[in-house]
């Protein structure tokens, strides 16, 4: 696996700038800039012990829980979501699969995501089409995906009480599908200006 590129200050005035040149310096020689889309990911837990804005919603005391992997491309209006069991490597692999296959022939995709352990190992699959560019370590603020989980649990899952894992899952999936399905939600919600390069293109 490349080896994690030094961390930047993205949120100085000349972030766009570094940006840019972060980007570069993580593609392989063979990818021309205007080949790269930007993507964000992060993870979600939701669990019977889950997120509640009401004081008075019953808290269940089981553990039973899932991670919501998602990934989204605001510059084609894109997202990749899997359920899954626990948040590890193994899991990691999976949703880089996932992601691989769905970015369209001829493109890269910038992988934007956090230092987490299971983000930076180097058990971690490679794949032609895809480089990771780990953000600033102690910087949420700079990956688009924690608003998309905000939203989740504002619109779907907060104050909620499940059955099990299953109806857990299902939860998951309703609220990620009814998401990434709103036109023009993933490019209005989560579109940075320092994150633009400067040959993006739109995917028609």
């Amino acid at each position: 696996m490349p080896s994690v590129p030094t961390p930047i200050r993205w949120h100085k005035p000349n972030s766009k700038k570094n940006f840019v040149q972060e980007v570069a310096a993580t593609l392989p020689p063979s990818i021309a800039p205007e080949q790269v889309d930007v993507w964000f990911q992060d993870e979600m837990r939701i669990g019977q012990r889950g997120t509640q804005t009401r004081p008075r919603v019953v808290r269940q005391q089981q553990s039973e829980s899932a991670y919501i992997f998602g990934a989204v491309c605001p510059q084609q209006g894109s997202a990749v979501g899997l359920v899954m069991p626990q948040a590890n490597t193994e899991a990691m692999a999976h949703h880089l699969q996932a992601l691989s296959e769905a970015v369209p022939a001829g493109r890269h995709a910038v992988l934007v995501l956090d230092r987490a352990g299971w983000h930076t190992t180097a058990k971690l699959p490679q794949f032609s089409n895809l480089s990771l560019l780990p953000l600033p370590a102690g910087s949420p603020e700079l990956n688009p995906a924690e608003q998309v989980w905000e939203q989740l649990r504002d619109r779907h899952l907060a104050n909620r009480c499940y059955d099990g894992y299953e109806q857990i899952v299902d939860a998951c999936c309703d609220a990620w599908n009814a998401f990434t399905q709103i036109p023009g939600a993933i490019r209005s919600l989560c579109s940075r200006s320092w994150a633009v390069l400067p040959s993006a293109s739109v995917i028609s």
